[in-house]
Order: C-alpha cells, then structure tokens, then sequence
C-alpha cells in the first residue's frame, strides 16, 4: 500500500519542474475531449499553438493578450504572498479600465494623457481592492467572499456607465467615447497591435520580484504569508502591511485596465475583459506565486485562449477549451503543490 509521508526537505530542481508538469498533465487530460469531439489530438494542438505562436504576427497577438494576465497574475501573487486571498481582480481591472477611460478622454499632450491615465487606472484598482482589505483588518470579513462579490459590483457599475450618461447617443450601442488619439498608446512594430503596455508588463515582473524579494515590505509580505503570529510577535504590523499589500495588488490589477483601454480598445465595453483576473490566478499559480513565473505562465495561457478559435475553426474542436484548459491546469498545478510537501512512500503490509 501507499501513504503520502511529509518531505524535510524539497530539490530546487523539483521547484522548476512542477508547472511543466502541471501543463503536460493538463494537455494530456484536455487530449480527451479533444478526442472526443472527433479531432485528432495532435493536429488539434498543433493548429492551436501554430495559431498562436507560429509567425511574428500571431506571437505579438498573444504579447497583446497575455499583457493583461501578467498585470493580474502579478496581482493575485503579491496578495497570496502576504494570504491576502485576493479574488477581485477582475473587478479591479474593470475599474481601472473605466478611470483611464475617463482621463484618456480628456484633451492633452500624449505623454501626460498616458501618465495620468495610468496613475488613475491604479488608483482605482487600488480603492476597489482597499474595501475587502478594510472589511477583513476592521471587521474579519472573509476577503475571499468580500472580492468576489466586489467583482459583480463592479461590473454593473461599468454596465450602468456604458447603458447611462456614457451610451453611444449615435450608434446606440452600450459603449463609452473613445479616448483622446493622444492617449493611445505608441505602436511598438507596424501592422501589429503590440503596444506600450506590453513593454510596461515585462518591466513590472522584474521590479515586483525586487519588492519581495529584497525591500523591507517584501519581507515583511513574507513573513506574514509564512506566518501572521509570528510576524506580530516580530513587531511587524499585520494589519498596515496586509493594506499596503491590497493596495498594490489592486493598482497592479488596475493596470491591466489601463492597458487595454490605452493600447488595445481606445473605449470601455461590457466585454473588455473575457475574465483576464480570473485567469490571472491560474497564471499566479503556474507561477507558483514568483513574479519571473507570471511571464511564461501568462504568455502560455494568452497562447491558448489565441490559437483556441483557429483550432475550433481548423478541427472542429469547440473553442471553450481554452477555458477546460485553464481550470484544469490550475488544479493539476495544486495537485502537483502537494508533493512539494509529501512524497508517495510504499509501505509493506504485514502479514
């Protein structure tokens, strides 16, 4: 017989191997259903990432599309490093895409319209994230719950904007005024929709992985996350750094918003999002929470949710696979989190 038995001690390269692990163990579970739907798998998967990342311009389509999930994924990091749960990226996001909106439509020099509407994006990804975090220091409301459902606040929020005082008067339809030709965001290579933003999401996985990992607020997110008690008998003050750490986490969820609104849409709808703050959890948890991880996670998952809808024209195979494939791959990544800490060991039965 078999029983898991408690590991003293984890290799590095163990670590590293993990989320490939996880991901072949999703496609290969995913491989079914492409089966099933009359496909063959290889084909099926081949159309899919060819699709996806098979020339130069189908690669900066999925650039433009993982730039959101590594705002989030980066998002949903920081907070889980300090146990902050927070699940209202999504929420955030929608509201920074709003108040960039709103600034991006105001007439002014590019470089200030693109500053300011950054600066308001995560501002308000940054106030929605406050409100669980309050709720939870104040209160010890469960911040799952509480981001959750600020997620659904939000979005009607946005929906009465765009259905009120922001409706297209012309077409009718349930749009808001473009933003300022100022405020958009500088193409980086001609013919493609890779924009500013992709560059400002590369940069911030880096700096993000400095914060925690060699500033004084860093440290502090850490040792909270390993162990609450233990910082507030070290002198750390919980509760002011589980705040600080929302608000970051919100500003940077917020961001995502302000990328799309300024690089890719020019306009808020009720469709700006496909649920990039969802995915970003998945992306957080590939990347077993590092920040350098959220890149190729958010890059693996963009190419996904991209070479999805040729594989459904190609092959048949339903475009909703995408998202198959990334609740499955965010189960086996916690599946595979279990044997970080316990090994498989068989046991003999006596006789």
């Amino acid at each position: 017989m078999f029983r898991l038995e408690a590991r003293t001690s984890t290799p590095a390269w163990f670590n590293l191997a993990l989320p490939l692990l996880a991901i072949g163990a999703t496609l290969v579970l995913c491989s079914g259903l492409i089966a099933l739907a009359g496909a063959g798998v290889i084909e099926a998967y081949g159309v899919m990432f060819s699709a996806s990342l098979g020339d130069s311009y189908a690669i900066t389509e999925t650039l433009v599309r993982a730039t959101p999930m590594i705002f989030t994924g980066l998002a949903v990091a920081v907070a889980f490093r300090a146990k902050f749960w927070n699940i209202g990226a999504e929420g955030q996001l929608l509201a920074g895409a709003v108040a960039s909106c709103a600034v991006g439509a105001i007439p002014m020099p590019a470089p200030l319209a693109m500053l300011l509407m950054a600066v308001a994006g995560a501002a308000a990804g940054a106030a929605v994230a406050l409100v669980p975090a309050t709720l939870r220091v104040k209160f010890r409301v469960d911040d799952v719950v509480s981001s959750l459902l600020l997620n659904s606040v939000i979005f009607y929020a946005l929906m009465a904007l765009i259905e009120g005082p922001w409706k297209d008067s012309f077409s009718g339809y349930p749009i808001s005024p473009p933003i300022e030709d100022s405020a958009n965001f500088p193409v980086l290579l001609e013919g493609t929709r890779l924009h500013l933003g992709v560059v400002a999401a590369f940069l911030a996985a880096p700096l993000i992985w400095f914060l925690i990992v060699r500033t004084t607020l860093g440290f502090r997110i850490r040792v909270i996350g390993e162990n609450p008690e233990a910082a507030r008998y070290g002198g750390i003050h919980v509760e002011r750094v589980l705040v600080s750490t929302a608000l970051l986490s919100g500003a940077l969820a917020g961001l995502a918003g302000v990328g799309e609104v300024g690089g890719v849409h020019f306009q808020v709808m009720s469709d700006i999002s496909p649920g990039y703050g969802y995915s970003g959890i998945v992306v957080a948890m590939l990347a077993r929470l590092n920040p350098l991880g959220v890149v190729p996670a958010a890059i693996f998952l963009a190419a996904v949710m991209t070479g999805a809808e040729a594989m459904s024209r190609a092959t048949g195979v339903p475009a909703f696979l995408s998202d198959v494939i990334q609740g499955t791959a965010l189960l086996a990544m916690l599946v595979a989190l279990l044997f970080t800490a316990y090994r498989i060991r068989r046991v003999g039965v006596a006789k």
